[in-house]
């Protein structure tokens, strides 16, 4: 089984009570999985599996719990060499083209990286779901079996 890094951006504890909610999951599906509270890079260049889920703020930014790791990693360029990972994007569409702006941004990173993506950026929108793990926990299952 897989040993998967979850990070997560934040702004009012969603993010992270569902990144908790995914490890649980994982762990069930006998993974081990961890949940990165701080990031730094050596979290980042040693994970096996990468997973991130953050909301999206402000215009469309990533939440500032993960902004400073999102800059560092984007000027630090580390290589993931073909590192499978996986991006879970919440938002609320109602914002129009900042819709899950901080998903597409980690996941749009993450290819330029070189990392191989598990599956399509996952989007969640809180116009239509009110409990994310209601899409999140089946999306898990699907793509880490």
């Amino acid at each position: 089984m897989a040993q998967i890094s979850i990070f997560f951006g934040s702004v009012y504890g969603n993010a992270e009570q569902l990144a908790e909610q995914v490890a649980s999951k994982l762990k069930e599906k006998g993974h081990d999985a961890q949940v990165i509270a701080e990031p730094q890079m050596d979290d980042f260049q040693m994970a096996e599996e990468l997973l991130f889920i953050s909301s999206t703020t402000g215009q469309g930014d990533i939440p500032p719990n993960l902004e400073g790791f999102i800059l560092d990693l984007q000027s630090r360029f580390p290589l993931l060499h073909g590192k499978e990972f996986a991006v879970v994007g919440l938002g609320d569409s109602s914002y129009g083209d900042t819709y899950c702006g901080a998903g597409r941004s980690i996941f749009a990173l993450l290819e330029e990286l070189q990392g191989t993506a598990k599956a399509p950026l996952l989007q969640v929108d809180a116009c239509e779901t009110l409990e994310p793990a209601e899409e999140v926990l089946p999306w898990i299952d699907e793509i880490y079996g």
